[in-house]
């Protein structure tokens, strides 16, 4: 455990002793009064109120919130008259009582039958209808295609959501949305119809998402609240102009029995101060907060040259906070993003909470543009060489700096917005992440958007099931645009080489990525682009992606195990600083792009003779080895290297610990999911040899060995097993996944590589073809949509 986290839980540990013994005590519930006293027997009604009692005392004060729902009208916002260097305040639920904050309104229909299975309501309240939550769950507005909790993105999506004939059905689609994917799969566009046009194509307003501009997806989109589209249980649809809810109830649903509810705000708390006068010394804990509206139609700012746009807001923003902490909190169906800190904030932290079912991003880090030199703001955009500001590090301090995110449970993040991750950090300075457990992202897991400033520490973390709804990306993604970098490849190559210097005048400390565990099956299990440099990589357990470092410089890869992957090196420029050493490797590397190989490439673990002659081609690798490695006990996630003892010395490779990763708290770790662990294979001199086929960017074997059989919970060894998905370049990537068992092809069973190979081309991909497949525990049709497989790919 790092020092700063054990300097954190002593003065967490201190600050909870006070608290037992606190100077002021204010007490608020659902039921009380204003004009009570504030104290257990006579509690406030409003949090406001006891805020503005608290701001008369000095010293520690807690504000406990008796159990019930508290609906703001208007965020709370805290400033130094809270907290400041001569008071503490900690607002929190009374002990083992049931807390939650929301700005959800509560409607009181009068429901009268539409037509068909649809019913109506007058909303007499002034209520904003963004969401609609029934009995607490989200409902879907009416969309086109329906929601699909199956689909890939946007859970569904159709090229015949903006069709031509569709528009025209459509009498008064003003107010509605449509959602599409980016070209290329960097992310989500969004746009709200502002009208038709008599051709019956769409006027939009919108499109500022996302930093990379695309026209978007022709398959991947999807259009909502628009009337006619009021088809499916559970889809609802709000006349604005007339104040009539339209509504599809689900089966089961009593129409006289149900609770509705929408949010109203986009923030619930702020805390509001700033450098000169900071917010201080505020805890807010066991908390739960739920209900705000969505925020991608709100302004956005580009992140510098990354590819994130983003609404500088969350249910909880912070900005010019110190030594404030979020702490066993949970955060959930909201629908912007769960958390931010913007621009300076110090040493604050966000401990044991747990965010799921979040519209955009869990927890952000988001610094002041006007703190960076030489700032450039598009991917093809850059400052002209003789003008860029040669002054290593940031003109101001107000951007975060040395703040923890330690011990979260975060998962089922991006739910409207897909450019989000589980932690993202722009414009920042030594950022600790460690011991969370992030999963089920449509992007990254963790996210470095540019190297300014640099000195995070990232370690202990459970990442996995990531990039789910997009692509060319990884479980951590960081990207190295800085002020020195272009994209350019011949300007960059005489620019670093006259001025070295120049590379780490933002990057200036080191990134330290540690102990981790990360599992990407559409992309990489780290994947530094576009020029990240100043890394340190060691000590992390990549179960499926491999690492990728594309341009970039001074970054040390070190006693990582890759299982079933490889090293990516991709368009690396002359005296890189480079180094990739001592680590395990399962297949050839895959560079793309690359004549020097860095400062050092060498003393690695090679698991096969195959890949380590592919790899000594490139004059690489002189020390390393060859040694066909036993796991102890991988089908529990166990990659320990039995034979340790004697590869060490040939190559210094050393195990890592693999019972540390993720959450710590028992009552998350009792929630966490885990990663589906792989089945290693190894291409070694062995006695049976593995024999496998590369089909459509699949990577197919038999299933013919008893860990096979267990790991996929197969009743038999039978079938072809996928070992891994080619995230950038397979047609399939969005239907098949590692670790399935394809049973059948177009009707045909598949027992053997043998099957797989006929009936693959005797199918006729010109049409929909079903693939039956085993996948949890259970069989599943999938349906290959036609031409997306070519016959001639084999």
């Amino acid at each position: 455990m790092g020092r700063k986290i054990i300097i954190y839980l002593f003065l967490l540990c201190f600050v909870r002793t006070n608290y037992a013994y606190s100077q002021a005590q204010y007490f608020v519930s659902p039921n009380g009064k204003d004009t009570g006293k504030g104290d257990i027997d006579s509690p406030f009604l409003s949090i406001e109120k006891a805020k503005q009692e608290s701001r008369k005392q000095n010293g520690i004060t807690t504000i406990y919130l008796r159990e019930g729902v508290y609906r703001l009208e208007q965020p709370l916002v805290l400033t130094s008259e809270d907290g400041n260097g001569e008071k503490q305040l900690t607002i929190c639920a009374y002990p083992e009582e049931k807390v939650i904050i929301t700005s959800g309104v509560t409607l009181h229909p009068n429901w009268e039958h539409y037509k068909k299975n649809i019913m109506k309501s007058s909303v007499k309240e002034s209520a904003i209808m963004d969401q609609l939550f029934v009995n607490g769950s989200y409902r879907p507005m009416a969309r086109y295609p329906n929601f699909d909790s199956t689909a890939v993105r946007f859970n569904g999506t159709s090229a015949q959501a903006t069709s031509t004939e569709r528009i025209k059905k459509w009498k008064a689609p003003k107010g509605g949305y449509l959602h599409v994917m980016h070209a290329s799969d960097w992310g989500d566009i969004h746009y709200q119809i502002v009208g038709k046009n008599k051709n019956n194509t769409l006027q939009l307003e919108g499109g500022w998402q996302n930093n990379r501009p695309s026209a978007g997806h022709v398959q991947n989109r999807m259009v909502e609240n628009i009337f006619e589209e009021l088809d499916a249980p559970g889809e609802w649809y709000y006349d604005k102009e007339n104040r009539i809810l339209y509504y599809y109830p689900m089966p089961d649903e009593n129409m006289e029995e149900i609770t509705l509810e929408t949010p109203q705000l986009k923030h619930l708390i702020e805390l509001r101060g700033c450098k000169e006068r900071p917010v201080q010394n505020i805890t807010i804990k066991d908390i739960e907060f739920t209900q705000t509206t969505r925020t991608f139609m709100e302004p956005y700012e580009t992140l510098l040259r990354s590819d994130w746009a983003i609404y500088r807001g969350g249910s909880i923003l912070l900005e010019g906070s110190e030594n404030c902490r979020i702490q066993d909190c949970n955060f959930y169906n909201l629908g912007g993003n769960a958390i931010l800190f913007s621009n300076y904030n110090y040493q604050s932290s966000v401990t044991g909470c747990h965010l799921s079912q979040i519209g955009a991003s869990g927890i952000c880090f988001v610094g002041d543009p006007e703190a960076v030199r030489s700032p450039s703001f598009r991917y093809e955009e850059s400052v002209a060489i003789p003008q860029i500001d040669r002054i290593t590090g940031s003109k101001t301090e107000n951007y975060p700096t040395e703040c923890l995110v330690y011990d979260n449970l975060i998962h089922h993040i991006g739910l409207y917005e897909k450019q989000v991750a589980g932690v993202q950090l722009s414009m920042c300075s030594s950022i600790t992440i460690s011991h969370n457990s992030i999963y089920h992202t449509p992007r990254a897991g963790i996210n470095i958007s540019e190297g300014t400033w640099g000195g995070h520490i990232i370690e202990y973390n459970d990442v996995f099931n990531t990039v789910r709804e997009t692509g060319d990306h990884g479980s951590l993604n960081s990207w190295g645009r800085d002020r020195f970098w272009r994209s350019n490849r011949s300007q960059m190559d005489s620019l670093v080489t006259a001025e070295p210097d120049i590379i780490l005048l933002d990057a200036k400390k080191e990134n330290i990525i540690r102990y981790n565990r990360f599992r990407c099956d559409r992309g990489w299990d780290i994947d530094l682009d576009d020029g990240s440099s100043n890394y340190h990589i060691y000590n992390n357990l990549c179960l499926s992606g491999g690492i990728k470092l594309r341009e970039g410089f001074y970054r040390v890869v070190e006693n990582n195990i890759i299982v079933n992957n490889t090293f990516h090196p991709h368009v690396w420029f002359k005296n890189s600083g480079d180094v990739f050493v001592r680590n395990l490797i399962m297949r050839p590397y895959r560079p793309i792009r690359v004549s020097d190989w860095g400062a050092e490439t060498d003393y690695n673990l090679f698991t096969d003779s195959l890949s380590y002659q592919e790899a000594i081609k490139n004059h690489t690798d002189k020390h390393s080895v060859v040694y066909p490695v036993t796991f102890k006990n991988a089908l529990i996630g166990d990659f320990s290297i039995v034979e340790i003892s004697k590869i060490t010395p040939l190559c210094g490779f050393k195990n890592l610990e693999m019972d540390k990763f993720g959450v710590v708290s028992p009552n998350l770790k009792q929630l966490a999911k885990h990663p589906q662990m792989p089945l290693p294979t190894i291409y070694a001199h062995k006695a049976k040899s593995i024999v496998t086929k590369n089909w459509s960017g699949l990577s197919l074997k038999e299933l013919d060995s008893e860990e096979e059989r267990s790991a996929t919970g197969m009743d038999s060894k039978r079938g072809v097993y996928v070992i891994a998905v080619d995230a950038l370049e397979s047609p399939l990537r969005d239907f098949i996944q590692p670790n399935d068992v394809i049973l059948s092809l177009a009707g045909n069973d598949i027992h053997t590589l043998a099957d797989m190979i006929k009936h693959t081309k005797q199918a006729d991909f010109t049409k929909v073809v079903e693939i039956i497949i085993f996948r949890d525990q259970k069989e599943k049709q999938i349906l290959i949509p036609a031409n997306v497989v070519y016959q001639s790919e084999d």
